[in-house]
């Protein structure tokens, strides 16, 4: 017998008048939409962020779990601490003194990865209808982290040296004289999630001097920092403002993301608060996880390894800028990263890429649409283009690809007047959803 398939919020769906008003705003995102055709071989996916560990000593990796396991099993396979295991937070201090952070591991909280510690940020600051403020364009999975609290995001203006100091006063300002007071700035100092541009040394006393003027939380998201192709890692946010900022980091981007594994530090009370939501949540932090990258830390090469990924991705970055040169039609613009996964494409002639994606799919090149990123509907005339993943070969071929459906989006305007990003007939559809990680 054939089962009517229920969508959420549908009328086939019996509980929908049972769930909470937070589940509105639990919605896919864009990057999850788009992977079951990203995933395909033939398609060039120059959409998720997913870390390429192809660089990784898997054999040494191995060996280290392996002792791991045989010499600590019934401690690493038990459960743990709530806030994370105390050597592991002792050695996080260690890889934070990289960007001039100094810390104590009693201001550390694991979590299963910096996801998680924003979801908890979140939950511990946020009621409904609370303002959040964040870069104009945001990373999506914040964004969707803050829609199912129900918050309000305002956007700040960015251009290449980041967040605009000016647009923050005023933003905050703004806010104040609607009658409400916004809770905390979320922003993406390095390397930032979409744009792959860093806020300029300039600017950050003048972020952090503004908030404390306003008294505003910041919330420094720093997954890429140490993922710099140029210099040394720049100084965090939180290096100068201890009790100002809360840092959330993580060991995806700089060991694997399949542990599962970030940090939140932050001021003694919202410590307290974060370790009792995160036990609240999953009691503790997967113990055999943080012991593996414990492991790691204490008998591998990690600093030797950061710089083996960084050399990697820097040249699958000047591939990507190679080929947006070389291809492009006039009028593109796009970032150009000093460090990180991506690179912030704006389109000539007013085109749309969420309208474009499909004739794009079905040149087996993807995307993720500018508007992922906003909160506000805006972003349709950029898109985000990620060189993490592909072999340099393969970020050339998409770009092609990519940039011979614009010019082809171009001449359907100038010589037919056809709406941009118009589907040709039989186009597939990039919003099938699928199971899988949303790889943002």
């Amino acid at each position: 017998m054939n089962v009517p398939q229920s969508s959420p919020g549908s009328r086939l769906d019996n509980y929908v008048d049972r769930y909470a008003a937070r589940t509105a705003g639990m919605t896919a995102s864009e990057v999850r939409a788009l992977f079951a055709v990203a995933s395909r071989p033939e398609v060039v996916s120059l959409a998720g962020g997913m870390p390429n560990i192809s660089a990784l000593p898997l054999d040494a990796v191995g060996d280290t779990v392996a002792r791991l396991v045989a010499e600590r099993g019934t401690v690493a396979l038990q459960y743990g601490s709530g806030q994370g295991d105390e050597t592991l937070r002792s050695q996080i201090c260690e890889v934070m003194r990289l960007e001039g952070i100094e810390a104590h591991p009693d201001d550390i909280t694991v979590t299963v990865g910096s996801q998680q510690a924003l979801d908890l940020v979140t939950r511990v600051f946020i009621d409904p209808g609370d303002v959040i403020l964040a870069e104009a364009p945001s990373y999506v999975g914040a964004l969707s982290t803050f829609a199912a609290y129900q918050a309000n995001v305002v956007h700040v203006g960015m251009d290449d040296d980041g967040l605009i100091p000016e647009h923050l006063d005023n933003a905050i300002t703004a806010v104040r004289e609607s009658g409400k007071r916004a809770k905390f700035l979320y922003t993406i100092p390095n390397f930032h999630n979409p744009m792959g541009v860093c806020l300029a040394s300039e600017r950050r006393a003048r972020i952090l001097e503004i908030c404390r003027r306003h008294d505003l939380l910041i919330v420094e998201d720093n997954p890429y920092g140490l993922l710099g192709f140029d210099g040394e890692p720049m100084r965090a946010l939180r290096a100068d403002d201890a009790d100002g900022v809360i840092y959330l980091g993580s060991f995806s981007k700089t060991f694997a993301p399949g542990l599962r594994v970030g940090w939140a530090v932050a001021p003694h009370a919202v410590r307290e608060k974060l370790v009792l939501a995160a036990e609240a949540s999953v009691l503790s932090p997967p113990v055999f996880s943080q012991m593996t990258v414990s492991a790691y830390l204490e008998t591998q090469p990690w600093k030797a390894q950061i710089k083996t990924y960084r050399e990697m991705y820097r040249e699958r970055r000047d591939a990507m800028l190679d080929a947006l040169q070389t291809h492009m039609p006039d009028g593109t613009t796009w970032t150009r990263p000093a460090g990180g996964f991506f690179v912030w494409v704006t389109l000539p002639g007013g085109l749309d890429a969420k309208a474009m994606l499909p004739r794009a799919v079905t040149a087996r090149v993807a995307y993720v649409p500018g508007t992922a990123f906003y909160a506000d509907g805006f972003g349709a005339s950029s898109m985000r283009l990620s060189f993490c993943y592909p072999p340099p070969d393969r970020i050339r071929e998409g770009v092609r690809r990519l940039a011979s459906v614009i010019a082809q989006e171009l001449e359907l305007r100038t010589m037919f007047g056809a709406p941009a990003g118009r589907p040709l007939p039989g186009s597939a559809s990039p919003t099938t959803q699928a199971p899988g990680p949303d790889l943002a």
